[in-house]
């Protein structure tokens, strides 16, 4: 089978269940941003600590299902359809408070930079926040066809990746920076 079909030459896509959009799309801009933030946290492993890694790896797999239910207008966990669930963003919020005892209280922002796993991860937060805002435009454009459950995953995990940030860089002795104004 080849890569290339030649289909998307006229500048469209077919969505999960082969309706044919716009590459323009809403719904193609927030799966097409999720894949981005996929693809950049797939960059930052492995981090060389264990427990994040296997964050990093669970939160791949959520983007995955996030991608397929934003390519899929009417989803259906009932016929198989993968979806975002409350599930998946309690295993974020559960992480965040498991690393915030480890952490210092914020007392201000911080600048995204630290180590190049850190200042990754904060990149990684900055795609997801990108992500988050295509997300919340394809509801706009779609209310009745969008799981609010994958935005509110999105919002959860630009938290979570900060988070994860100030883990890493505060493990590998990086301090955080205060900006000047």
């Amino acid at each position: 089978m080849a890569i290339y079909t030649g289909r998307g030459d006229d500048g469209g896509t077919d969505l999960r269940d082969m309706t044919r959009v716009s590459k323009a799309d809403p719904r193609i801009e927030a799966y097409g941003t999720v894949d981005e933030l996929n693809a950049l946290v797939g960059t930052i492993r492995p981090t060389g600590h264990e427990d994040i890694d296997e964050q990093l790896a669970t939160v791949q797999n959520h983007l995955h299902i996030i991608q397929a239910d934003f390519a899929t207008p009417e989803s259906d966990p009932e016929d198989g359809d993968p979806v975002a669930t409350e599930h998946h963003i309690e295993a974020i919020e559960g992480w965040i408070d498991d690393h915030d005892e480890e952490l210092e209280a914020l007392t201000s922002f911080i600048l995204p930079t630290g180590s190049a796993d850190g200042a990754a991860l904060h990149h990684a937060r900055a795609v997801c926040r990108r992500a988050e805002r295509r997300a919340v435009a394809l509801t706009e454009a779609e209310p009745e066809a969008t799981n609010v459950q994958a935005v509110q995953y999105l919002n959860r995990l630009s938290d979570g990746l900060f988070t994860l940030a100030r883990v890493v860089n505060q493990r590998e002795g990086e301090r955080e920076e205060a900006p000047t104004y």
